[in-house]
């Protein structure tokens, strides 16, 4: 408001008879002020994601069409460059060249002649593009994929997405954990009923439904919607909410504030003795060496599949490309796939959520000690394509004592599920028209598994090995697999312990 101080002072100077310009322009000041100061609506602009930048920029409107100026759309990802002759616009990103010509519904592209919705617009040198023609014309220009939500003013360039899985623990509290595939910043509000979280500045896409719910009380549903440029995640919840973030932004936690404890009663009645011991569990092995698990599980909760991400934290597995590492494609698919999992109202544990280093033998004390029907091991790989299901090949069986298991061939009576469960889900892998082939291995944690067990490597579906990061191509192959395990849920049920 300071810039408007020296002609709200010159009104000082104004008199009866000046020339009534000097009015209309007071008049004109007055309507100014009042209408910053009452708040304009938010300008409608679109965000654009990329591996180079993100950054946004405004829409303008001609004739009800929505335009957009393609020079500054291409500045942030490349060289670029743009010159005006007579009514041609001729733009060069990255050494190859585009023509447009003000008024026509068409330019030339790389030498392609390519149809435009609306005309190309020129105002004072500046190249404006119909919005709705960014799809098509964007993977021409760059030379890649480009995926436009138009409706929300979402422009992806490239593999960006930023995916989330989201579920709701059974503790009291209960806490709603949201994992992301790369950190994450945004602005949160609370209002009666709902936390609401606006992600401005990160490629947010939405899980495999906009509307979710959990069978929870306290917080029974979230939902996720876009518009304007960016992503929001609203969740809903019968008490307020408060959120807090780990795992160097990638995870969100959100549940009720934490009430103090009770005081303590002023008299004290003395317990009645625990009883003698443990009850016995229903396995147990002789392992060589003292095993701690890492996870730590609900023990309200009984899972149906346990997932395990291969590799983690120091271990980074295969080096799939010089920025993509094993370990964090098997994270990410892992999510998904337990996603899938729940849908189909399997309940799943991952035993690694996170970014951590864990031994063999914690990651089958893990899986033992859940009771779960069934373990899927996930790893990938660049070479071959399609999708290898592995069971376990055992050693001739050691020296049992009862109770106890030999920890290395504790898989051996669980055998004949492993290869059910592999040849189910094989089944369900090639009528969704993915390649698949069965094998057996000596593979670790296989073998000291009290349940059936298999492991899973994924291969990209083609020569690009990126393709293991794909959205679509982890999607189509999660699905299969939670289809291919509830096909036999039957079957598996029998064997949790």
């Amino acid at each position: 408001m300071d810039s408007f101080a020296p002609l709200a002072r010159s009104s000082d100077r104004f008199r009866p008879g000046a020339d009534a310009r000097t009015c209309l322009l007071v008049v004109a000041l007055a309507l100014t002020c009042a209408l910053l100061s009452s708040g304009a609506p938010d300008e409608k602009h679109i965000s654009v994601y990329s591996n180079v930048a993100n950054y946004s920029l405004p829409i303008s409107q001609h004739k009800a069409v929505d335009y957009v100026g393609l020079l500054e759309l291409l500045e942030p990802l490349g060289t670029v460059s743009a010159r005006t002759s007579k009514d041609h616009w001729r733009i060069r990103f990255n050494d190859l060249d585009s023509d447009f010509v003000a008024g026509k519904a068409h330019a030339n592209i790389r030498g392609s002649d390519v149809g435009l919705t609306s005309p190309f617009l020129l105002e004072n040198g500046r190249g404006l593009v119909p919005l709705s023609c960014l799809a098509l014309l964007l993977p021409r220009i760059l030379g890649g994929p480009v995926t436009f939500n138009q409706s929300a003013g979402r422009l992806f360039i490239g593999n960006v997405a930023v995916h989330f899985t989201a579920q709701v623990s059974q503790t009291t509290p209960p806490r709603l954990v949201m994992n992301f595939t790369s950190p994450v910043n945004p602005t949160i509000s609370t209002e009666p009923g709902r936390l609401v979280m606006l992600f401005t500045h990160e490629p947010l896409v939405a899980p495999g439904s906009r509307a979710l719910t959990f069978d929870n009380k306290l917080i029974p549903s979230a939902s996720f919607q876009e518009g304007n440029g960016a992503a929001e995640v609203v969740v809903s919840g019968t008490v307020p909410l408060m959120a807090s973030f780990s795992n160097d932004g990638r995870t969100i936690t959100i549940s009720p504030p934490q009430t103090p404890p009770a005081p303590p009663p002023t008299q004290t009645q003395t317990a009645p003795p625990a009883p003698a011991g443990p009850a016995p569990p229903a396995a147990q092995l002789s392992s060589p060496t003292p095993v701690q698990t890492t996870p730590v599980t609900s023990a309200s909760r009984r899972y149906f599949v346990v997932v395990d991400a291969g590799h983690g934290g120091e271990e980074r597995g295969a080096a799939l490309t010089d920025q993509l590492a094993e370990k964090d494609i098997t994270l990410a698919f892992a999510r998904r796939l337990r996603q899938e999992l729940e849908a189909r109202d399997l309940a799943t544990l991952l035993v690694r959520d996170a970014d951590t280093t864990l031994t063999l033998d914690q990651r089958a004390s893990a899986a033992n000690a859940s009771g779960a029907a069934i373990y899927i091991s996930l790893h990938a790989t660049s070479q071959g394509g399609g999708v290898s299901l592995y069971t376990a090949l055992t050693p001739p069986p050691g020296q049992d004592h009862p109770p106890f298991l030999d920890w290395d061939s504790a898989q051996a009576s669980f055998l004949p599920a492993s290869r059910l469960a592999a040849t189910g889900v094989a089944a369900e892998l090639r009528n969704q028209k993915i390649p698949v082939r069965i094998l057996v291995a000596p593979l670790r944690p296989l073998n000291n598994l009290i349940t059936p067990a298999i492991a899973i490597e994924i291969a990209p579906p083609g020569n690009d090995v990126t393709q293991l990061n794909a959205p679509a191509y982890q999607g189509q192959i999660a699905s299969a697999l939670a289809l291919g395990v509830s096909d036999i849920r039957n079957q598996l049920q029998g064997t949790a312990k």
